[in-house]
């Protein structure tokens, strides 16, 4: 599977290119509608929609799928934490020389307005989704379904259990950023994004129009300056990842959605500027907007509460809203972002009316904490500039997982550290290992040169492991607890010299000590230093220091989700947030089920239900 768009159900067959629907010529922004005789359907002859497909899989062999489904990335590997190291380092200092944003001024561009005059539209976000096989395909199957039947809120107003009305499918999906980890490459999308989605929703239904998909990119996207990310969705005419249509010709776009809502997608990475031809389009954007326009805001990252680790990383966005918002007097009523592997809903505690913002970066990445959440925010937190800004207050509503429930699997890294990290294991086994044969080998001297250049070794590995992966977290607490921490594996590695001096194994002649000790004592003290850097990330996480790999670390694949949205005739917007408490883990092959079925179903059914009671945005 070598070009995404070649698989519309016929893995190996291309697609001719569709017509253009509207032509906007250069500096136009808007589009003219389709004509009816323009809109996309099975029988259109200029693309290949099959009733059947010539081919679906009968079993997981990636030959017959056309990728390879991959496990969840081991984010404690030796190679991965050198490398997650590197790119921070590197996008601080290099970033701006990767940004391709200026160059994307030469692209076309467009508002798309398609559905604007509909009575009705159905839309679905998801973000942070690229990751193993098992929870990536899990919510591409939940989206693929024509209609989703949910549970209703534990903690709602009905009883537990009470299936709700079947919620349709998303006529459009935005995918809010991070679609493949751990780094952007056209293989790493095919197998960890397009293929799952391909499986899941391979053809539309017969005389469907095909939905269409919208993406922003985030910060794994743009680890190759967004090379690979362009390709995919931005530049190539009737793009398809399985049945849904790229649309997007950047890596931001505008969506105007009908009676007076828009959906402005906009795309920064940290404490980056808006670059020059972005601020021209959303300039574009503002002057179609008025007094009963409303916005909601997509977001690569939830800045608004991560403004402790990045004091100013709230001030683009804010730059974003008071110079090309605020003076249109259009009003924003939600901001949604990924980013952080969770579901958190804040509500401006002004009332049910006011604005929302909410993280829903639960697609299909590891899990992350909710437990280490702010309790109230307000935004922005600072008054950027100096410029005097209405500060609002929010309120945290709702999480999923629950903040308690978030504690509790906290714990569970003593047991899934080693598990799922081996190699971070044997890294731990193999430098304690070269401890003690440093001290074994200067004539049992407890502070030899040898040993003094493995003390300073761990030290150094244990301020990088606090300091190195924490942006912004050059602060005196991730230096004592990365000190500490240092200091506790060197600790261990003296107790395990004595431990082994009072065994026979030194008695043996030459080579046999050193391979023994590799041998025997290197996995053991692997898993008692997993243990430690446990205990470490455990403590740690109570001052938000490695909060983030006491989570990577466990790779938990369960608590996905994604929002499902109503924009309904009277003109208010419903918001249902979908959750689903474990994710499959067996797929079943369905080779002879019709062409618009999902290729595999899971062995043990999915249980969506809502996170929360839906929330109405009027």
């Amino acid at each position: 599977m070598t070009e995404p768009e070649v698989h519309q159900g016929v893995p190996g067959q291309p697609v001719p290119p569709k017509p253009t629907v509207g032509s906007p010529e250069s500096g136009a922004y808007t589009e003219k509608p389709a004509a009816a005789a323009d809109v996309i359907n099975a029988d259109d002859p200029t693309i290949v929609l099959p009733a059947s497909p010539l081919h679906r899989p009968s079993s997981l062999d990636p030959k017959e799928l056309g990728f390879t489904p991959q496990d969840p990335v081991p984010w404690l590997g030796p190679g991965l934490l050198a490398a997650t190291g590197a790119r921070v380092a590197l996008a601080e200092q290099f970033g701006a020389y990767l940004d391709k944003r200026e160059l994307q001024g030469a692209f076309a561009t467009r508002i798309h307005d398609e559905h604007a005059e509909d009575d009705e539209l159905w839309l679905d976000y998801i973000a942070d989704l690229g990751d193993g096989f098992n929870a990536t395909y899990s919510m591409a199957w939940l989206l693929a379904q024509p209609s989703l039947r949910v549970g209703a809120a534990p903690d709602g107003h009905g009883d537990d259990g009470l299936v709700l009305t079947e919620l349709p499918r998303g006529e459009l999906l935005v995918m809010g950023g991070d679609q493949v980890y751990p780094t952007a490459s056209g293989p790493a999308y095919e197998d960890r994004m397009v293929g799952p989605y391909l499986a899941a929703y391979s053809t539309p239904e017969k005389g469907a129009k095909p939905p269409s998909i919208f993406a922003l990119p985030g910060n794994h996207d743009w680890y190759d300056g967004l090379t690979a990310f362009l390709r995919l969705f931005a530049r190539r005419e009737d793009g398809h990842i399985g049945a849904w249509q790229t649309q997007q010709t950047r890596s931001y776009f505008a969506l105007k959605l009908p009676h007076n809502w828009w959906l402005l997608a906009v795309d920064v990475q940290g404490e980056a500027y808006l670059d020059d031809p972005q601020l021209d389009y959303f300039r574009n954007v503002s002057n179609l907007l008025g007094p009963d326009d409303k916005i909601i805001i997509a977001y690569p990252q939830p800045s608004w509460v991560e403004t402790r680790e990045h004091p100013r990383g709230y001030d683009t966005l804010a730059y974003f809203r008071r110079k090309l918002i605020e003076p249109t007097g259009a009003k924003v009523r939600l901001m949604i972002s990924g980013d952080l592997h969770h579901y958190a809903r804040y509500a401006e505690a002004a009332g049910a009316a006011g604005e929302q913002l909410i993280t829903a970066g639960n697609g299909g990445a590891y899990l992350y904490a909710t437990h280490g959440l702010p309790t109230t925010l307000t935004v922005p937190p600072r008054k950027p500039f100096a410029v005097a800004m209405q500060q609002k207050e929010f309120q945290l509503r709702q999480t999923y997982p629950s903040r308690n429930r978030s504690r509790a699997l906290s714990t569970g890294i003593f047991l899934r550290l080693p598990w799922r990290n081996p190699g971070f294991a044997t890294l731990l086994g193999v430098v304690q290992t070269l401890f003690l044969l440093s001290l074994k080998g200067s004539a049992h001297q407890l502070l030899s040169l040898p040993a003094f250049m493995m003390i300073g070794l761990m030290l150094a590995g244990s301020l990088f492991f606090a300091v190195g992966l924490s942006h912004g977290m050059v602060r005196r607490i991730p230096v004592l607890l990365g000190l500490a921490h240092g200091i506790a594996h060197v600790v261990v590695g003296y107790a395990g010299y004595f431990v082994w001096r009072s065994l026979p194994f030194d008695d043996q002649p030459w080579p046999w000590p050193g391979l023994l000790a590799f041998v025997i004592y290197g996995p053991i003290f692997g898993i008692i230093g997993a243990e430690v850097v446990a205990l470490y990330l455990f403590l740690a996480g109570n001052f938000r220091v490695n909060l983030n790999e006491l989570f990577a670390g466990q790779g938990i694949e369960d608590y996905k989700g994604f929002l499902r949205m109503k924009f309904a005739k009277d003109g208010s917007l419903t918001i249902y947030p979908i959750g689903v408490d474990r994710v499959g883990r067996t797929w079943v092959p369905k080779p002879e089920r019709d062409a618009s079925t999902p290729w595999l179903d899971p062995a043990k059914p999915l249980q969506p239900r809502l996170i929360e009671d839906p929330i109405v945005l009027p």
